[in-house]
């Protein structure tokens, strides 16, 4: 069983999205919160598997907030649930921590294969933005000249959010080679974690 932290402004919404997922047989709602504060306690108090966030929330800006949760709750894989469709935001919200990123405008079966994808700790992204996301880095760029054509693209599957073992399997590498090309970028550009490497990377036209 999936144990989910639903969290959104709108109470229609919530109730709405309580019943889709109550319906399946290994998803389970254990609390509903209608800000940020209330969705950082509630993860808290329940250490659910995933939590259901809506990206625009009051309180606070939901960003942020994927920080406390996963300091609430380190286990708990945050999946965002937007409006916002732009890759800009999807990029930024993986950047944050969440590991799967779905807009309201989705067919219902998206949310809830994102929850069992986020789950099992593999990233998702909504099939059309992630395929916007895609042609928006398949335009031909002048990357920074301190890296490698192997070290950029490594950094622009990182700052599109991928995992270290997803990175591996698109460019046939073992995840172990992986790490070390992202620890050599780190090294060579002095940033720490993704979110330094999402802001350098859209500073220095590796992505949009």
């Amino acid at each position: 069983m999936i144990t989910i932290v639903l969290a959104d402004d709108h109470p229609v919404v919530r109730s709405g999205l309580r019943a889709l997922l109550d319906a399946e047989e290994d998803l389970e709602v254990v609390a509903e919160a209608g800000d940020v504060p209330d969705t950082v306690r509630y993860v808290r108090g329940h250490q659910p598997d995933v939590a259901v966030v809506d990206l625009n929330m009051p309180g606070g800006s939901t960003l942020p907030g994927i920080a406390e949760m996963h300091g609430a709750s380190p286990e708990t894989k945050v999946v965002v649930l937007t409006m916002q469709a732009d890759p800009s935001f999807a990029r930024e919200a993986l950047a944050a921590g969440a590991t799967a990123y779905v807009v309201k405008a989705a067919d219902a079966t998206e949310l809830k294969t994102a929850i069992r994808t986020a789950a099992e700790g593999r990233t998702y992204l909504d099939p059309e933005l992630g395929a916007r996301m895609a042609a928006a880095t398949g335009s031909t760029v002048s990357g920074p000249t301190e890296l490698t054509d192997r070290e950029l693209g490594v950094l622009k599957l990182l700052a599109l959010g991928h995992t270290n073992a997803e990175i591996a399997e698109q460019l046939f590498l073992s995840v172990r080679t992986v790490e070390s090309h992202r620890a050599r970028i780190q090294r060579k550009l002095g940033t720490s974690g993704r979110a330094e490497l999402v802001r350098y990377a859209r500073d220095n036209g590796v992505i949009d």
